[in-house]
C-alpha cells in the first residue's frame, strides 16, 4: 500500500483536484503560446485529437462498451458546447491575459445555478440568487463595458462560461446513466471529428516548439480531466469543489513567469467578486443539499 492510497477520502480528492487545475492552466498557458505560431483551428484540432489519441490507448479494452449510449442526441449537444467553450476560451487568450479570461470563466458553476433555475425548474433562493448577481457584477468589473479598454474578445470568456454551463447542464439532465468516459470519448470524437474537416485549410506549418506544444496540449488535457474525474469519485463533490478556484492562483503565476503578464487590479478585485460569490452559491447549495460543480468530465475548456 502506497502513501497516497493511505491517505483518507478527502485528502486524496484535494490532492487528485490540485493536480487537475494546475494542469488545465498549465493547458490553457500552452494553448496560449500556440496560438501565438499556429492558426486557432489548429490548437483545437490538436487539444481533442491528442485527447482521442489518449483515451483509444487508455481504454482499447473497453472502448466498444465504453461508446454505447442510450442518448446519442444529449451526447452530440455537449460536444458541440464543448467545442464552443473551447474555441472562445482559446480565442480569448489570444487577445487577453491568462488570468483574466480564467476569472470571468470562473463565473460557470453560477450560471448553472442559474440554470438549473430556468430550464430545470430547481429552486434558487434570494440568497443563492443574489450570489449569482454579484458574480455577473464581478464579471463586468473585469469587462468593463464602456471603457477604452472594453473589446468584443472581452465577452469570449462570458460566452465560453455559458457554453460550459450549457454542457453541465446537459449533463445533469442524463443524470448518472452513462459513465463520464462515455462523454469524454464522444467529446473527442465529435471535436476531433469536426476539426479535422476545418483544419486543414488554416493548417500553418509548425516548428518545432509549436509541434511539441501541439503534441502537450492533448495530453495535459486529458491528464487534467482524468483525474477531475477521480477527484470526484473519491470524496463528494460539496467537500472539495473550492478547490477549483486554485487554478485562479496558478494563472496569476504562469500569467506573469510566461508571458511578463500581472493582471490590473479591476481584474484582481473583479476576480475576488467572482470567486466569493461563487463560494457564497456553494455554501448555500451545500446548506441546501444541492451541491452542482462543473460536471466531472469537463472543468475548464
Amino acid at each position: 500500500m502506497t502513501w497516497f492510497s493511505r491517505l483518507p477520502a478527502q485528502s486524496r480528492g484535494i490532492l487528485y483536484l490540485l493536480v487537475s487545475v494546475t494542469a488545465f492552466t498549465v493547458m490553457d498557458t500552452t494553448a496560449k503560446l500556440l496560438g501565438e505560431r499556429v492558426s486557432l483551428p489548429q490548437v483545437l484540432w490538436s487539444r481533442y485529437a491528442g485527447q482521442l489519441l489518449v483515451l483509444i490507448l487508455i481504454f482499447a479494452p473497453r472502448l466498444r462498451p465504453a461508446l454505447r449510449t442510450e442518448h446519442p442526441w444529449l451526447q452530440m449537444l455537449r460536444a458541440v458546447m464543448l467545442l464552443g467553450a473551447t474555441a472562445c476560451f482559446f480565442a480569448a487568450l489570444q487577445h487577453l491575459g491568462l488570468a483574466e479570461v480564467i476569472a470571468i470563466a470562473e463565473l460557470s458553476p453560477m450560471l448553472i445555478t442559474l440554470g438549473a433555475a430556468l430550464f430545470l425548474r430547481e429552486q434558487v433562493g434570494l440568497r443563492r440568487g443574489l450570489g449569482v448577481a454579484f458574480g455577473l457584477i464581478g464579471a463586468l468589473i473585469i469587462i468593463r463595458p464602456g471603457s477604452d479598454v472594453f473589446t468584443t474578445a472581452s465577452l469570449l470568456p462570458l460566452a465560453a462560461a455559458s457554453c460550459i454551463a450549457t454542457y453541465a447542464l446537459v449533463t445533469r439532465h442524463i443524470g448518472l446513466k452513462e459513465s463520464p468516459i462515455t462523454a469524454l470519448l464522444y467529446s473527442a470524437l465529435f471535436c476531433t471529428s469536426v476539426m479535422s474537416v476545418i483544419v486543414p485549410f488554416h493548417w500553418v506549418r509548425p516548428d518545432a516548439l509549436a509541434a511539441g506544444l501541439m503534441l502537450a496540449i492533448g495530453a495535459l488535457g486529458t491528464l487534467a480531466q482524468l483525474t477531475m474525474i477521480r477527484a470526484y469519485s473519491v470524496t463528494e463533490a460539496s467537500a472539495i469543489a473550492p478547490i477549483s478556484h486554485f487554478g485562479l492562483l496558478v494563472a496569476v503565476a504562469l500569467g506573469y513567469a510566461v508571458f511578463g503578464n500581472l493582471p490590473d487590479r479591476w481584474t484582481v478585485l473583479g476576480g475576488l467578486v467572482i470567486v466569493a460569490s461563487a463560494l457564497y452559491v456553494w455554501h448555500r447549495e451545500r446548506k441546501a443539499g444541492t451541491v452542482h460543480t462543473v460536471p466531472e468530465e469537463m472543468g475548464q475548456p
